[in-house]
């Protein structure tokens, strides 16, 4: 019989105290071993019940939320969280924060929380389990909190490659990684289907913008795709791109979930794949589910780049597990040779140039 993943649920409210554990009862191999009320009570019942998965609010007097979640990353690093927060934009701010200290996930509460947290029932539940598997989160990667000196203009130069990228769990921190050490002058332009919901992914873009040296916003229909910009998708809307006359142009959508998902991988991927061809990459990184893994393939076979995520760094390695099992990546690169790869891809001619620089200077190569 299956191990039942042991789950303790932090809330101050005594109706999500109520509500979550009865939504998760769904499911038979999910047990809440306890409830807490707030962060001291929390982490004495981490010691006394060993669960292998918490529920965090972070709304809590006393102790909140983010300062229980340091608490547990110090005492417990591989104790994985899933905060349970928000959907508001001062909820959005503070759930980023604690994905940046460590939490594993989040789920949005509902608006009006007792008619429809239900809805979340099958996401939670997909969560929990998740992380139950995971080996915790792997915050080695953050990068530094900040980029000064750098100007406020964008010159819309044409990019050399279109690189489209697909995330899902573990995906903040391993952007932030990944924008942290490409240049300013990246000649790609960078596409990125995350898995945020709505009213989120306005905020991320913010945040990664102002600690990366390329530039960051969230997607707007008509956007123009230009070298050493990333431009996010925001929640709830699916992202294309198409060809102009006056310059390539990234497109949103409002069709239907596409694999469970809006945004979904596959359909930023596809159109990549189909509009610009041997110009395309595409970049699978940490997630659940198969989101993207045909789409990479497609990308594959229209004569473009793919690169998949190690195991190793990955938090969840569900998304590019897929895409590998199915023998759509040409390459699988642990997250910090990932900036490497994109430069020498994108700008092949100044890679070889640097690394004939960085030789002179260390006197590598000489008889």
């Amino acid at each position: 019989m299956k191990k039942s993943v042991r789950v303790l649920v932090v809330d101050d409210s005594a109706l999500m105290r109520k509500l979550i554990p009865r939504i998760l009862e769904q499911d038979r191999t999910v047990e809440v071993v306890g409830t807490a009320i707030d962060g001291h009570f929390a982490l004495k019942k981490i010691d006394d019940l060993k669960p292998d998965v918490v529920t965090l609010d972070l709304e809590m007097p006393g102790m909140n939320g983010v300062d229980t979640l340091k608490a547990i990353t110090r005492k417990q690093r591989n104790l994985p969280v899933i905060v349970v927060s928000s959907h508001s934009t001062a909820g959005a701010d503070i759930t980023l924060k604690a994905l940046g200290i460590g939490a594993f996930d989040f789920v949005a509460k509902p608006t009006n929380v007792s008619a429809h947290m239900p809805e979340i029932a099958t996401e939670l539940i997909k969560k929990i389990h998740a992380a139950a598997q995971s080996r915790g989160i792997q915050a080695q990667f953050l990068p530094v909190e900040s980029q000064p000196g750098r100007t406020t203009s964008l010159r819309p130069i044409a990019p050399t490659h279109i690189v489209a990228i697909g995330v899902s769990t573990g995906g903040p921190n391993a952007l932030q990684y990944l924008f942290s050490k490409l240049p300013g002058d990246f000649s790609g332009s960078i596409l990125v289907v995350q898995h945020m919901p709505d009213g989120f992914t306005e905020l991320f873009a913010k945040r990664l913008d102002e600690c990366c040296p390329i530039r960051v916003k969230e997607a707007q229909s008509g956007d123009l795709l230009v070298a050493g910009r990333a431009l996010i998708c925001p929640g709830n809307r699916h992202m294309k791109v198409m060809k102009l006359p006056l310059g390539n142009v990234a497109l949103l959508s409002d069709e239907g979930p596409v694999n469970g998902h809006r945004p979904s991988v596959d359909v930023l991927f596809r159109s990549v794949a189909e509009v610009f061809g041997p110009q395309a990459m595409g970049l699978l990184m940490t997630g659940m589910g198969e989101d993207g893994a045909a789409g990479l393939g497609e990308i594959r076979a229209a004569g473009g780049f793919t690169l998949a995520q190690s195991q190793q760094t990955c938090v969840v390695y569900g998304m590019p597990k897929a895409a590998i099992e199915r023998g759509h990546a040409m390459r699988v690169a642990d997250l910090q040779d990932m900036p490497n790869i994109l430069q020498a891809q994108c700008a092949p001619e100044r890679s070889r140039a640097e690394n004939r620089e960085l030789k002179r200077g260390t006197g590598a190569g000489s008889n």
